[in-house]
């Protein structure tokens, strides 16, 4: 019996050694992965706020792209009213040189002449 009994107290401090080895070995893994795994979420962290960021930034320009093409809208709109006017200023002086013209060539007396009789009436 003491021969069991020295086998059987054998056989736990074996088996105890091997589960102290496999946790020591499970430990050293752990240990050796953990700042992979930290440097994993790590990474991962950086590439969300990179992410962010980017988005952020393209927002703002998005933003500033817009504001620009609304103040270039209104600036057409503004030279097309410009050149309208321009347009509408150079019809009135050619109004007034072909006046002018028939004038000059004695082609609108009949207008001096209904002016003087518009002058002479009592009022």
């Amino acid at each position: 019996m003491a021969g069991e009994t020295n086998k059987e107290e054998k056989d736990m401090s074996t088996g105890l050694i091997v589960a102290i080895g496999v946790v020591v070995v499970l430990l050293v893994a752990l240990l050796l992965a953990l700042p992979r795994v930290r440097g994993r979420a790590r990474e991962r962290r950086n590439q969300r706020e990179l992410e962010q960021r980017r988005e952020r930034v393209a927002g703002e320009h998005r933003g500033l792209a817009d504001e620009r093409s609304r103040r270039a809208s209104l600036a057409e709109r503004r030279a097309r009213v410009a050149a309208a006017e321009a347009e509408r200023e150079r019809a009135e002086a050619e109004l007034h040189r072909e006046r002018a013209e028939m004038h000059e060539q004695g082609l609108a007396d009949h207008e001096l002449v209904g002016q003087d009789r518009e002058q002479d009436r009592p009022e």
